[in-house]
C-alpha cells in the first residue's frame, strides 16, 4: 500500500512524512518553534473535521497513537512501499510525525485511521496541495494486520470526496508502487486512470524505485458519484 501525500508516491500518499527531524536546534530556537507551534496548532486544529464512515473513523493523529504508530509503521513490508518512511521506525519518530501534524509542519490534512467503534489505531492517509493550487495528492498507509479489510478504499474515498466538496481543485493524484499491486486495485476502485510511470527516492530502500502514477479529475468524479460509482 502507498504512503501519504508528503512522498507524492501514490495511492494514498500521504508520503508518510515519518522523517527524522534535526535534534541540533538551539533552545532559543525550540522555544520560538514552540509558540509558532501553538498558534499554527490551532489553525491546523480548526479546519480539519473529523470523519466518521463505519466502520472507520477519520481523526487529527494524538499522542494515544504513538505507541501502535511506531509498532504498525516498524514494518519493511509497509517502508519499502512509500517513499518517505524510514525503517525502522521508533516511538521517537511516531511522537515527532505526531507532534508535526498537529502544528501543520508536514501537512495540513493528515488523518490517523482509526476504528470507529474503540478508536483503535490502524494507519494514516492525507491529501496535501501542490503549488499549482489546482492539483491535490492523495497518500495513506495501513498495519499488515489491518490490509485487505476495506480500510483504505474507505480512507481513499472520504479523503476524495472531502477535498473535491472542500476545496477549489480540479484533479487528484495518486502513485503506488509498481509492484503493489492492492493499492494499484484502492486507486482503480476510487475512479483514478493510469497516467504514466517514473521514478521516486525510497527513504527505507536508500534508492530509486518505480512507480505509477494516477488522477482523477473533477468532471470524471462528480459523474461517478452520479453513477452511484462513488459513496
Amino acid at each position: 500500500m502507498p504512503d501519504l501525500p508528503f512522498s507524492r508516491l501514490g495511492g494514498l500518499n500521504m508520503q508518510s512524512e515519518l522523517l527524522r527531524e534535526s535534534q541540533s536546534r538551539s533552545p532559543r530556537e525550540d522555544s520560538l518553534e514552540s509558540s509558532q507551534e501553538r498558534l499554527q496548532a490551532s489553525a491546523v486544529k480548526d479546519r480539519l473535521p473529523d470523519i466518521v464512515i463505519a466502520p472507520a473513523r477519520f481523526a487529527r493523529p494524538h499522542e494515544d497513537d504513538i505507541d501502535a504508530l511506531a509498532h504498525l509503521a516498524n514494518n519493511a513490508n509497509i517502508a519499502t512501499m512509500v517513499s518517505r518512511m524510514p525503517h525502522p521506525y521508533t516511538v521517537a519518530d511516531a511522537a515527532d510525525f505526531v507532534r508535526r501534524t498537529k502544528t501543520g509542519t508536514i501537512g495540513k490534512c493528515v488523518y490517523a485511521i482509526t476504528k470507529a467503534d474503540n478508536g483503535a489505531f490502524l494507519g494514516c492517509c492525507g491529501i496535501e496541495p501542490h503549488p499549482d493550487g489546482k492539483t491535490a495528492e492523495l497518500g495513506y498507509w495501513l498495519g499488515e494486520p489491518h490490509w485487505n479489510k476495506g480500510y483504505a478504499t474507505e480512507a481513499a474515498q472520504a479523503l476524495t470526496d472531502m477535498a473535491f466538496r472542500t476545496h477549489d481543485i480540479d484533479q487528484i493524484d495518486a502513485r503506488c508502487r509498481v509492484m503493489n499491486v492492492a493499492s494499484r486495485r484502492v486507486i482503480q476502485k476510487c475512479g483514478f486512470q493510469f497516467q504514466g510511470s517514473g521514478m521516486v527516492d525510497s527513504l527505507a530502500l536508500g534508492g530509486m524505485m518505480s512507480v505509477e502514477w494516477y488522477r482523477l479529475d473533477r468532471k470524471t468524479w462528480m459523474s461517478l458519484r452520479s453513477w452511484g460509482g462513488l459513496r
